[in-house]
């Protein structure tokens, strides 16, 4: 009976290979790239002990320690230092990547009404689940693989074999936990959306869990499954009991999403939806009501998200001054500016962090046009009497509203716990200036999906090789000293890092020009071009 459960499982998963053939590569090299790269160039910054004696003060403060987690500076080796610095963040990006790929295949196409064609041929009925998290599954592991060992064919001295291995480990068994999160989120959402956005809420959750443990109490950090990342402590003293720790942890959800998966109804999930009213209000009426209907979800997890982010990083900010009197060395790195505090001098770091995490969630508000019009939805909406203008800028506004909203919930949370532990309290003023200073550059983030949804739409995920790029070239701009014109391919590196800098009004007022002709552009493609 059981085997009958999984029949056709492997062609299924043969299914699954064929319909991700470019997607899974891209995603193995772009991964995998970005981590080897990272080692190469701090060969020639920070060859040697002294060159790594000034990134060692920078890093030992409490808001790094929260954003990139603890290390061994003792031993701050160029291997540790590797690990320290990119690999959370690239568990992040892996656990993504799974959340992604799981949804789907699993809820995805069950809502797409896929499954229920599968399901009436001699198919198991756990069968694409299970060829879903085996390809899913298999990706995570030939990942941990080739950043293995890729990272020891580096040859480089601190990147032993045993410390390259785990960082793999690490990434792969990331990748592992969040495929079980999403497998187990597939049976109690209703939706694909659902999934995604508690899958996604509850890797934000891991991440801010761990942030504020690391610094509060690191025993803690135990509780968050990305706190095992760092507990590893790749190249120091390569601890492999977090990687059994995400195995163990995977299998256990897997176990209940199968089981789940098994009694439920298709198209049915364990967290029921409220029922509709009789009559639908005028502001679902209308376009824009529909679209906001439709992110609900995702919009408030987000805006939740925003809040703890900025509340976590506010809540570090009452050791910097302690930490940062007297330092001689970390002063001279900070960009001095007079009448500013020390806090203040450092709070251009945290807020290109802020301004870009939250230029995601208005992303995928304005690409959720695309993903209606994949689906099949938008015929429905433009055979009434509403005109594709009014469509795309109803989403277009959605999102550029969506990302004002999580610029100000996450800076005011960051003004509201850094005021209640710094002396004195901070300004709100200057916290929020330097914060929507950033919103220029959001915006033309946006108008470069309206743009690519206007003309080639099947290339829309290209915006987010951009915002990664972005990060990149921004936040780790200061550890690989890149010259000013890489971080300006990004109109995020035309902001000013105020309140050191001053408010630069041109580039902000240009940055907006930008972005208005852009979504110009998008609207006149998305009205010319034919809609799939």
């Amino acid at each position: 009976m059981a085997s009958q459960s999984f029949a056709k499982t492997g062609l299924l998963s043969r299914l699954i290979l064929r319909q991700d053939r470019i997607r899974i590569p891209l995603w193995l090299i772009g991964l995998s790239f970005f981590t080897l790269i990272i080692p190469i160039a701090f060969i020639d910054l920070y060859g040697t002990e002294e060159q790594r004696a000034g990134i060692i003060e920078t890093m030992q403060n409490p808001a790094m320690t929260a954003m990139v987690g603890p290390a061994d500076f003792a031993n701050y080796t160029l291997g540790v230092m590797t690990a320290h610095n990119m690999i959370l963040m690239t568990a992040a990006v892996v656990g993504l990547m799974s959340i992604l790929l799981v949804s789907r295949h699993t809820r995805g196409e069950e809502e797409d009404g896929r499954i229920e064609m599968v399901r009436s041929l001699p198919a198991g009925r756990l069968s694409n689940l299970n060829a879903t998290l085996l390809i899913v599954a298999l990706t995570n592991i030939l990942l941990a693989l080739i950043v293995g060992f890729g990272l020891y064919l580096l040859d480089i001295e601190s990147l032993d074999l045993e410390g390259s291995l785990l960082y793999g480990a690490v990434l792969g068994g990331t990748g592992l936990v969040f495929v079980g999160v999403t497998a187990l989120m597939a049976q109690l959402s209703e939706s694909a959306r659902g999934t995604t956005g508690l899958s996604i809420a509850i890797l934000l959750l891991a991440y801010l869990l761990r942030a504020i443990t690391d610094v509060s109490n690191e025993k803690l950090s135990w509780l968050s499954p990305l706190g095992w990342v760092t507990k590893a402590e790749v190249y120091a003293s390569n601890n492999w009991w977090p990687v059994v720790f995400m195995v163990v942890f995977s299998i256990i959800l897997l176990f209940f999403a199968y089981y789940l998966n098994a009694i439920r109804d298709l198209g049915a999930g364990f967290i029921p939806s409220k029922p509709g009213k009789r009559h639908a209000s005028r502001f679902l009426q209308s376009p824009a009501g529909l679209a906001l209907r439709l992110q609900r979800t995702g919009t408030i997890s987000w805006a939740i998200g925003m809040l703890l982010l900025g509340s976590s990083y506010g809540s570090v900010l009452g050791d910097l001054e302690s930490f940062f009197a007297g330092n001689e060395l970390i002063e001279q790195m900070l960009m001095q500016q007079e009448g500013l505090t020390i806090v203040e001098q450092f709070l251009p770091q945290l807020m290109i962090v802020v301004a870009l995490l939250a230029t995601i969630p208005p992303i995928m508000a304005i690409n959720k046009l695309y993903g209606e019009e994949k689906k099949g939805r938008i015929d429905h909406l433009l055979g009434r009497t509403v005109s594709r203008t009014r469509l795309i800028l109803s989403y277009v506004i959605i999102a550029v509203v969506n990302g004002f909203v999580m610029l100000s919930l996450a800076t005011f949370s960051l003004w509201a716990s850094g005021t209640a532990v710094v002396e004195g309290g901070l300004s709100f003023g200057k916290i929020y200036g330097g914060a929507l200073a950033y919103y220029p550059a959001m915006v033309v983030m946006i108008g470069i999906s309206a743009l690519l949804i206007g003309f080639i739409p099947k290339l829309t995920s290209l915006v987010w090789l951009y915002v990664f790029y972005s990060f990149i070239v921004l936040y780790l701009g200061g550890l690989f000293q890149f010259s000013d014109w890489v971080g300006q391919i990004s109109p995020f590196g035309f902001v000013p890092r105020y309140p050191v800098e001053e408010i630069d009004f041109l580039s902000m007022l240009v940055l907006s020009v930008i972005a208005l002709g852009l979504i110009a552009a998008g609207v006149i493609g998305y009205n010319r071009r034919d809609i799939e």
